[in-house]
Order: C-alpha cells, then structure tokens, then sequence
C-alpha cells in the first residue's frame, strides 16, 4: 500500500494532507525518515509520524452526532473551548476521529466523524455536491421574494451562491420569527447565515438536519451513534 493511502487508512488526515507529512520529512519507515510518495508500506514495517507510532485500524469507525451549539468542529482548540471530540472521547478515547466539514460554533445538527481519511476528503471536495440542508429561524417575516433571491444566489464575500432550495415552513405572528428550510450544495463558511444577510435578514438559530439521504433521526442533541452498514454505503457511493 502507497504511503499516503497507508496513513490515511490509519486516520491520520485525507490522503493528501499525508502527502505532505511525507514530503516534509515527517514519516519514518523501519526507523528511515522516507520523502518519496511511492514508497510502498507492508505488513510487519513500523510506520512512524513525528516520532509517533501509527497503526492501521482493525475496522473504519462512522458516527453520526447532533451536534450542540457552543462546540467548535475541530479537533482541539486553542482557546480552550469545548469541541465535538469531547462528545466521543469516553468512548473512543485513542482513536483518531475527524468530523467531515464543519458546522459553527453556534450552528447545531448533523455531523459526520470518522476515521475514513479517503472517505473525509472526497465528501469534502469542492467537487463533491452532496446537498446538506438546514432549518433556519429568521428575524421577521420572510417573503416568497425574499427566498427568490436566495434560490437564484446572492453575493457573499465577492462570490455567488449557487441556486438552491428555499422553502418557507412557517411565521409565527407572537414571536415575529419565520422557519426556513434551506438545501445548499456548497461549504462556503457560514454560508446560510450570510446569504440571510445578503437580503437584510438575521438568522437566530440554524441547525443542519440533513446530509444527502441522512437524516438526524433518533439521535437527540449532544449525542451520537453509529452510522448503519446501509448509511456507510451510501456515503460512499454518493
């Protein structure tokens, strides 16, 4: 197995961030420090990076996590805030989970985490259109002119956004708050929030409910489970 394809089934990043631990000088094979990207790994060679010992995982581990808000999507933080690897880490306390994209700090939902390098980086390809979709509470009443532009896109940090769903799921008159379901197929960062913005409207609260054909179903906030066998396969022939 090719050293990058090797370090990314050991979850240590998507197979191209590995790439570049090789060609910084960081990988060790059998104790020699190894800058080629063909270098072929077998069984029985001990792979170090950084000095650390990594092993390949005896089965890939897929969560699905609701995700609270007040958590950073990393894995650790240097300001000492609470992260989603807090969430798992009484029960996977030594593996190495990574959370597929990101959610903001106080946007809530569906969250993917695994240890699938290869798996992380193709989801998270700009190539990559998986539709991710969100409820969304807006300040004020949101019109069908209003989701007009939001579905033909409106400019956010200079760019476009692409065309997307937008549907209004209801307005409450006491609370002056509408409910919005939004589909987008980008990542842009706080894309939801801004293209809000960018028709004079404030999102209070934002939660991604869906990703591609998953749902949050049964998994209540803060708290995570596996993905099914059936899950697993899709994602990886989304």
């Amino acid at each position: 197995m090719r050293i990058n394809k090797y370090l990314a089934e050991c979850g240590l990043a998507s197979r191209r961030k590995c790439e570049q631990f090789v060609l910084d000088g960081l990988v060790s094979v059998n104790g020699k420090i190894i800058t080629d990207l063909a270098t072929d790994v077998g069984v029985g060679d001990s792979v170090k990076v950084d000095g650390k010992r990594v092993n390949l995982p005896h089965k890939h581990v897929y969560l699905i996590m609701n995700k609270p808000k007040g958590c950073v999507t990393t894995v650790s933080d240097d300001r000492g805030r609470k992260t989603v690897m807090d969430i798992v880490k009484n029960n996977y306390p030594t593996t190495r989970l990574f959370p597929v994209g990101r959610l903001d700090y106080d946007t809530e939902g569906l969250l993917i985490l695994t240890t699938d390098g290869d798996l992380c980086n193709r989801l998270t390809h700009p190539s990559s259109e998986i539709v991710k979709v969100y409820t969304a509470k807006v300040e004020g009443e949101v019109t069908e002119t209003d989701l007009n532009k939001i579905r033909r896109g409106v400019e956010i940090d200079g760019k476009m956004t692409k065309k997307c769903k937008a549907e209004l799921i209801g307005y409450d008159k006491s609370t002056k708050i509408s409910s919005v379901e939004v589909s987008i197929s980008e990542g842009m960062n706080r894309e939801v929030r801004k293209m809000f913005e960018a028709i004079g409207k404030h999102v209070t609260f934002l939660k991604r409910v869906g990703y591609g054909d998953l749902r949050l179903r049964g998994v209540n906030r803060g708290a995570y489970r596996k993905l099914t066998a059936e899950e697993v396969n899709y994602l990886k022939n989304v």
